[in-house]
This record gives structure tokens, C-alpha cells and sequence, in this order.
């Protein structure tokens, strides 16, 4: 490979970077729109495992936004180790990369049915360069463990979340 090809290639892993890390923080904030920015129109998703399969991006959205839109739920999205090929010409390309996630979920007004889940997998991705940059064309994970647990009040000392109205929303 010569030198202007490495470049190119180092380059595109880091643009790859970013809309990875730019979806996760859309995505623990709540930013429906920004999100679904980063998809294809065509995006297919395969989240837990195929659990939850949806095809085109107003289907992936409605399956994100209706899980995770409620203010009682919060969410921790961390991926590291990214493991990132492309196609011969740069215009295509798969991400793995190691999950870390996490989930506080406080919807319902019986609070011992509150409960938090974390847990890891390996995102296994699918990447398009567009006129407008890189876009996520595939998108799904293959759970390794998922814990979830009763979250007990009286070991919890504080809580408070953005969404709650509990900081600066500016």
C-alpha cells in the first residue's frame, strides 16, 4: 500500500471513529433526529442478537426512540477496540468494536419494578462513504452477557438525570 493510500485509509478509520462516537452520544441523549442523520436510508439493524431486526431507518428509528425515549430511562453507551476494513476503493467498510452498556430503567410507579441492566457485546457494523461523509448502513451486536437486576432505593445514595430536569439542559 503506498503512502497516499495509507493515509486515506487512516483517515477514513478516524472519520469511521467519529460517527460511532457521535451516534452513541445521540443516542444516550436522546437525540432522535442527529441519530437517525447517521444511518442510510436503507439501514438495517440486528440489535441483541437479532432480537431486534428492522429494515430502512424509520423503522430502526421507531424500534430506538420508542425503547428509549421515556425520561425514566437512561442509558451508558462505551465502545472501544475498533477493528475496521475496507473495501478496495474506501467506499465501503465493517466496524467490530466491544460494547459496554448500561441501562437505568425507573418507569414504573411500583418501584420495585425498577431495575437496571448492564452488560457487553460486540457491535458488528456496516459503513457507506456518501456525499455527505460516512453513514452507518448496518448496525447490530452480539450480546457476551447482560445482567439485569432489581435497583435497590436504599443502597442508591443519589440519583439524578437530565432528563429528569436535574441539570442545565442548555
Amino acid at each position: 500500500m503506498n503512502a497516499d493510500k495509507q493515509l486515506a485509509t487512516l483517515l477514513a478509520i478516524e472519520a469511521i471513529k467519529q460517527l460511532k462516537y457521535a451516534y452513541l452520544r445521540h443516542l444516550d441523549l436522546k437525540e432522535w433526529d442527529e441519530v437517525a442523520a447517521l444511518f442510510t436510508p436503507d439501514v438495517i439493524s440486528t440489535y441483541s442478537d437479532g432480537k431486534h431486526s428492522y429494515h430502512g431507518r424509520e423503522a430502526v428509528m421507531a424500534f430506538l426512540s420508542g425503547a428509549l425515549s421515556h425520561k425514566r430511562v437512561v442509558t451508558k453507551h462505551q465502545v472501544h477496540h475498533p477493528e475496521i476494513t475496507f473495501d478496495e476503493n474506501l467506499t465501503a467498510a465493517r466496524g467490530i468494536w466491544y460494547l459496554t452498556d448500561a441501562v437505568i430503567n425507573t418507569m414504573s410507579r411500583d418501584v420495585s419494578k425498577h431495575f437496571c441492566i448492564a452488560g457487553t457485546a460486540f457491535y458488528d457494523e456496516r459503513y457507506v462513504k456518501t456525499v455527505d461523509g460516512w453513514k452507518i448502513s448496518s448496525i447490530g451486536y452480539k450480546r457476551v452477557y447482560e445482567e439485569t437486576v432489581t435497583r435497590n432505593l436504599e443502597q442508591v445514595l443519589q440519583y439524578k438525570s437530565r432528563f429528569l430536569g436535574d441539570f442545565d439542559l442548555v
